[in-house]
């Protein structure tokens, strides 16, 4: 199935991101400092210091947020502004209270972005979705490990059929229990809301599973990547970041955004003091 061809990205110099005003940093390494007198305690040098300490963030907005009658647009806004991946989530009503879509969903999106697509199962019995969405599109599949008894044999199953294998905590599991799993996955996904809701809080005590994720695989020499998901924002982004992650979902803050390129810069930067 063709994708559609990507569209060049456009950097921004300037922008608004709530209510502040920001340009871009000459270091071209896409931080926003605040200009004018109320630069929220950031100074050039200061702007700088972070860049070195973080890594650029990957940023997958959740369509979870997004008008679901108008989820083309959504794609294409993703696109848009710069993120990197699309994240699905797929709730089953009993793993999670919420319920959302299917694998028809997901293939009927796929024409639409040439983007990633980045599948979290909040689902009881993951093993009975693995094919199907595998076959709709999907780049990466991640499901949770509470979910699921023979997790090895999940994650080599989404790798046997081509895609990349992710696990999933929620905020109540330590990250010994996924620890077995980490040579076998791609994407470990720290959850830092109780899933199945958006616009929730930011768990900040979650981010310490994300520093132990990281330091495991600096010692064992892993590749996988880090992501987590629920309560990301231009405040709390720069917490994720010093934690180790690599991929920030993020919903509402995204949807809600009117500058969703501002918001997506902003992310790669550390965030905004008070954003």
């Amino acid at each position: 199935m063709r994708r559609a061809a990507a569209q060049p990205r456009q950097v921004r110099k300037e922008a608004t991101v709530s209510g502040k005003s920001l340009r871009r940093d000459p270091s071209g390494r896409g931080f926003f400092v605040l200009s004018g007198p109320d630069r929220g305690g950031f100074t050039r040098e200061h702007a700088g210091i972070i860049i070195k300490k973080m890594k650029k963030l990957m940023i997958a907005p959740s369509v979870l947020a997004a008008n679901f009658a108008r989820l083309e647009t959504a794609l294409a806004d993703i696109a848009s502004s710069g993120a990197e991946w699309v994240h699905l989530d797929v709730m089953d009503g009993h793993f999670v209270p919420n319920l959302t879509f299917g694998p028809k969903m997901v293939a009927d999106l796929r024409p639409l972005s040439s983007l990633p697509f980045d599948v979290h199962l909040m689902v009881d019995d993951p093993e009975r979705l693995i094919q199907d969405f595998i076959k709709a599109g999907a780049d990466y599949i991640t499901f949770h490990a509470e979910a699921a008894v023979h997790s090895n044999r999940i994650l080599k199953a989404i790798r046997d059929s081509g895609g990349k294998a992710g696990i999933s905590i929620v905020p109540a599991t330590p990250v010994s229990f996924i620890e077995e799993l980490l040579p076998f996955v791609d994407l470990a996904l720290v959850m830092t809301v109780n899933p199945g809701y958006g616009g929730q809080s930011l768990i900040k005590e979650c981010l310490d599973k994300a520093r132990k994720l990281a330091g495991i695989r600096r010692e064992r020499g892993y590749n996988f990547l880090i992501s987590v998901d629920g309560g990301i924002n231009a405040s709390t982004v720069s917490l994720a970041g010093e934690a180790g992650v690599d991929v920030v979902v993020a919903g509402e803050s995204f949807f809600k955004a009117q500058d969703k390129a501002a918001l997506v810069a902003c992310f790669r930067g550390g965030g905004v003091a008070g954003g």
